[in-house]
């Protein structure tokens, strides 16, 4: 287990880094997930930090998570985006796993858009669909607020009937429709740990247990960021729609191959998004 204050230290420490390097403080932060990173592209970027440069950052070990914090703007917005992430299959805790949302939380940010790429598990979901979340489940099996609670950060237990913000669900909703984009549609998403991708019968239980997409990230860092009261909103691609009864092999150059090519559609959703914030 994490020890907690030197987790809190080492918080504490980035986020005196960050305010002191950083020329303002970001209101929105969008975290990019595989096959996603080229979005950092699309801000008019005023620092580009790697996170080896950041003190007591993780760093990412899978090859398409760029690992870089970027602070700019999109349109008029005050953004930071996070080229990669890191996950708990790689050997992070979880608290590690949203250190960069705990910390980027501590500066002010307000609102979390946060993107994967997942593998679909509702039949009626077809390959290049974007989920939106509006409800997950997290099989992790480790909970990143679990241990002593720091009450200046968050609650000791803290609400979530509202994981992800209705009003920011519409506007990805409505956004897409203005932006003439199909296969849209929204639905919960289950976090499991990785890396071995399911097995049939495990996607025939996750399916069962009314969840319509799957992936190994996102959940603590959306648990994290809603500890900190920001509001959240999570656009999974999805890359891929297996039936447990005609099962076919999974290969993650699949997976990122439907990502990368659903990144334009997806960039343009996030601008658009962005925008009515």
């Amino acid at each position: 287990m994490v020890n907690m204050g030197e987790y809190q230290r080492q918080v504490e420490e980035c986020a005196s880094f960050l305010r002191n390097t950083l020329p303002f403080s970001p209101d929105i932060v969008i975290q990019l997930g595989t096959g996603l990173g080229h979005f950092g592209d699309k801000i008019t970027s005023v620092i580009n930090l790697p996170y080896s440069k950041i003190p007591h950052f993780p760093q990412s070990t899978v090859s398409s998570h760029k690992g870089n914090l970027i602070l700019g703007y999109l349109g008029d917005k005050k953004v930071a985006v996070l080229q990669g992430r890191f996950h708990f299959y790689e050997g992070y805790s979880t608290k590690e796993v949203a250190f960069p949302i705990r910390v980027l939380s501590l500066l002010g940010a307000k609102t979390l858009i946060l993107t994967n790429a997942a593998g679909g598990l509702n039949p009626l979901f077809v390959p290049g669909s974007i989920m939106v979340m509006r409800d997950h489940l997290n099989f992790l099996g480790e909970n990143p607020l679990r241990g002593p609670n720091v009450d200046s950060w968050g609650p000791r237990f803290p609400d979530f009937s509202t994981p992800y913000h209705p009003g920011l669900i519409k506007i990805a909703l409505d956004s897409a429709s203005r932006c003439k984009i199909k296969n849209v549609i929204s639905g919960v998403y289950v976090c499991i740990p990785g890396p071995s991708l399911e097995t049939p019968a495990e996607t025939r239980w996750l399916r069962e247990s009314g969840a319509d997409a799957v992936g190994m990230s996102s959940v603590p860092e959306i648990i994290v960021a809603r500890h900190a009261g920001m509001d959240v909103l999570g656009l999974s691609v999805v890359s891929n729609v297996n039936d447990p009864d005609n099962f076919e092999p999974i290969l993650l150059e699949d997976i990122i191959a439907t990502a990368e090519a659903m990144e334009p559609k997806l960039e343009q959703l996030l601008v658009e998004i962005a925008g009515q914030l």
